[in-house]
């Protein structure tokens, strides 16, 4: 960061603390002074005097990921429900600016695209948005590939993008970009957080077999688990790479039989998760004995969406996710409360990510006192907050990733509920899934880019 940014971060936030420590309403210079830095500047889709303001939520409507996609579109309808007249988590949010009267005054207004869980076509939607919509910001996507693909395009054309579910390392790793932020783990933190429930359950003599989603997710988490099983003591029998969408994964489940493999670990989501564990059940793999031991199954990164879809077949399986709809704290509990009166359900971990990147990016207008984004983009660096279902979490400044608790769970064996599938083994402190953010290497970029 250049010595200018690095004041202007500084002095906005010495009045934030200010204003905390003593109690006085410093708003009102702080908006000023952000507002004079903006003053005059030339930025993409402005809104000017305009009464509204438009947000593009770019969702898999269809394709393998969107049962994801169509949760994460009710939980952005819900968020502009609630920027426009409170409610929700911005009743515990902290600290929070927003006031349930859209943003920076403005009426919140949306349009959405298709996804189908492909990139280009992710592309072309947010392109779409952009350009013929007068999106100011973009969210989205329950594929790390889309979002690396539509982060890059934000970073181009000068349009803040808040990842919706992404968990490949890459998104905040060797392709993160100034305008693009993730709330959602990833899979460093999914290996950091599984790594010691394995070893108390499954010891440290296994050997694993990896199915693999052939795409950066897939790679990233394959890459992350390997690194912790393997730091246990387990041996990596093979890892095969499967296509998105295969729907039939037979041919890749038979050869695992006789692989001499004691743990099949799926780094599949969505469809691909259930039909990949289905098939593997139907297989005979869960009723095996292998080694002298009892043939176990691992899904790295669950969702409540995917235990619904593979029904018993989920019973006993570990895995890591990002929030869980059961939590007992303000922020969850407001959470479940508006979107189970709103859709008769509860939200799932895609929907919760979506609803809090929409606030997130909201609530930093409001302390940057405008829309330009370099100092949208300073409001949400090293960001600190609650009250939004993760505990205390930061946006930090380095890589723009979240860093918060993870949850290990597990598929229950007495669900008491459709919805009710999940159970919580372990809540993983951050500071054991926390690592440097020099590791994976990439650039941010800058601040001011030629939109």
């Amino acid at each position: 960061m250049d010595k200018k940014n690095n004041i202007s971060n500084l002095t906005r936030r010495g009045f934030l603390k200010a204003s905390a420590a003593t109690g006085v309403a410093l708003s009102a210079p702080l908006f000023f002074m952000q507002g004079a830095y903006a003053e005059g500047k030339k930025f993409r889709n402005d809104p000017g005097s305009a009464k509204t303001v438009k947000l593009g939520f770019n969702v898999p409507q269809t394709g393998a990921y969107a049962d994801e996609g169509a949760d994460e579109l009710r939980a952005f309808k819900l968020a502009v429900k609630h920027l426009n007249e409170g409610g929700g988590m911005l009743d515990t949010m902290k600290p929070s600016s927003l006031k349930g009267n859209g943003i920076l005054g403005k009426k919140v207004e949306y349009v959405t695209g298709d996804t189908q869980t492909k990139s280009d076509a992710a592309r072309g939607s947010a392109k779409r948005m952009i350009e013929k919509d007068g999106v100011v910001m973009i969210s989205g996507g329950s594929s790390s590939g889309v979002a690396i693909a539509v982060q890059g395009l934000c970073q181009e054309m000068g349009v803040i993008f808040m990842a919706g579910l992404t968990h490949s390392n890459d998104t905040t790793g060797k392709d993160k970009r100034r305008y693009g932020f993730r709330h959602f783990f990833n899979a460093k933190m999914t290996g950091s957080a599984l790594g010691p429930v394995l070893k108390d359950e499954m010891g440290t003599d296994r050997k694993a077999y990896h199915l693999t989603s052939d795409y950066t997710w897939g790679w990233t988490q394959e890459e992350s688990i390997k690194e912790t099983t393997e730091a246990l003591g387990w041996k990596t029998v093979k890892t095969v790479k499967t296509p998105v969408g295969a729907g039939d994964f037979s041919q890749y489940i038979t050869p695992i039989l006789n692989s001499g493999a004691d743990v099949l670990i799926l780094n599949h989501y969505g469809k691909d998760m259930i039909n990949s564990l289905t098939q593997s059940v139907q297989f005979g793999l869960r009723d095996k004995k292998v080694n002298g031991k009892k043939f176990e199954i691992i899904v790295p990164l669950f969702s409540r969406l995917m235990a619904q879809g593979a029904g018993d077949n989920i019973k006993g399986i570990l895995g890591t996710t990002n929030w869980n709809w059961a939590l007992e704290d303000d922020g969850s509990k407001a959470f479940v409360k508006a979107f189970g009166k709103e859709y008769g359900n509860p939200p799932s971990q895609a929907a919760h990510t979506c609803y809090v990147q929409t606030l997130l990016y909201a609530n930093a207008c409001e302390m940057a006192g405008t829309f330009y984004p370099p100092e949208v983009i300073k409001a949400l660096e090293g960001f600190k907050f609650d009250g939004m279902g993760n505990g205390p979490t930061e946006y930090r400044a380095e890589d723009h990733q979240c860093l918060k608790d993870v949850l290990v769970v597990r598929g229950k064996e007495k669900p008491k509920s459709q919805f009710d599938l999940l159970e919580i083994v372990k809540q993983v402190p951050r500071a054991e899934v926390e690592y440097k953010a020099d590791i994976f290497k990439g650039d941010l970029g800058p601040y001011e880019v030629k939109s």
